[in-house]
């Protein structure tokens, strides 16, 4: 058994891991904003241990990881993911000035394991699976506060020979995801019979499983022999276009509607060839993604199915549906 502290753990990602690591048996601290919306682990409060503090708080961040002593730390609270997350001040002091309190932290402190988790965004876009070692372009203020984020760890990492690793999510899916994604909106007319508006076909993502990422970023934790300082793509390097995903949920929800294409606008950073290269995850960490897409989008299906509750809650926050 592990003591763990997430940060980030309200969010989607977070809150699969936080699932995970109680499953596992391990002592499970979280680390929240006061302000943060808890639906996705409000079932949780009584096997956790919450701490409040907003990562923009310097001392506040200290004095928790000071209290909890963890001997691991996922970092995945983040601002700009999202459409809505547009204030640039707020990115950098959230990517940038916190990630760094917090990695400056707990190397001090001798952390076991330090897991920043870095975005895919931060390559920029490539014609070709992009690797770890290849230079990096963002095209965004929020990649470009990831990539300094990534840079600092990485400089913490050798300078006090420290294990903190950076995983470059790629496209996570799966149970909690958050009701405005791709997944969750077809999945919820899918179940009506329907399609929603839709972007360009060609639009390309390297869409993981979330339980291959929960156990990707485990394994990471878990190996001490890792390079200081080391990236890793957490991808399956395969890509699939806007017309797979629909095609697959049309077979397996029963959708007998055509798609109608283009329905929906293109946003700035849609493009037709997104997907990473996994081998340095394979050749260092022996971990590659066990779920393909399809079989991923029927375990997401039959979660909804399985919990009405869920899914009346999604179906009340996704504008799109009614």
């Amino acid at each position: 058994m592990k003591r763990v502290l997430v940060t980030g753990a309200s969010g989607f990602v977070g809150a699969n891991l936080v699932r995970r690591l109680l499953k596992d048996g391990h002592e499970t601290h979280l680390l929240l904003r006061p302000a943060q919306q808890f639906w996705r682990i409000e079932e949780l409060a009584r096997e956790v241990h919450t701490h409040q503090a907003d990562l923009e708080d310097m001392e506040g961040v200290r004095r928790v990881v000071m209290a909890v002593k963890p001997d691991w730390v996922f970092h995945l609270a983040a601002y700009g993911a999202y459409p809505h997350q547009i204030d640039p001040q707020r990115m950098l002091a959230t990517n940038l000035a916190g990630s760094a309190t917090l990695v400056d932290t707990c190397a001090e402190m001798g952390v076991e394991s330090f897991v920043h988790t870095g975005s895919s965004s931060e390559y920029g876009f490539k014609d070709h699976a992009a690797a770890e070692d290849e230079e990096v372009e963002p095209n965004s203020h929020y990649a470009r506060t990831k990539v300094s984020a990534t840079r600092h760890c990485q400089s913490v990492a050798i300078e006090r020979n420290f294990n903190a690793i950076t995983v470059r999510l790629y496209s996570i899916y799966g149970p909690f995801e958050e009701p405005s994604r791709l997944i969750p909106t077809l999945i919820l007319h899918g179940l009506r019979g329907e399609l929603p508006p839709l972007a360009s076909p060609r639009i390309a993502r390297d869409f993981v499983y979330v339980d291959d990422a929960m156990d990707a970023m485990l394994q990471v934790a878990a190996k001490p022999s890792i390079p200081r300082g080391a990236i890793y793509n957490i991808c399956t390097g395969v890509q699939s276009t806007l017309a797979d995903v629909v095609e697959i949920a049309r077979k397996l929800m029963g959708i007998s509607v055509e798609p109608e294409w283009s329905t929906m606008p293109d946003r700035s950073w849609d493009t037709d060839r997104w997907v990473g290269s996994p081998q340095r995850m394979e050749q260092e960490i022996a971990w590659r993604a066990q779920v393909n897409f399809e079989e991923g989008l029927k375990r997401t299906i039959k979660w909804f199915e399985e919990h009405p509750e869920w899914l009346s809650f999604y179906a009340a926050r996704n504008s799109t549906v009614f």
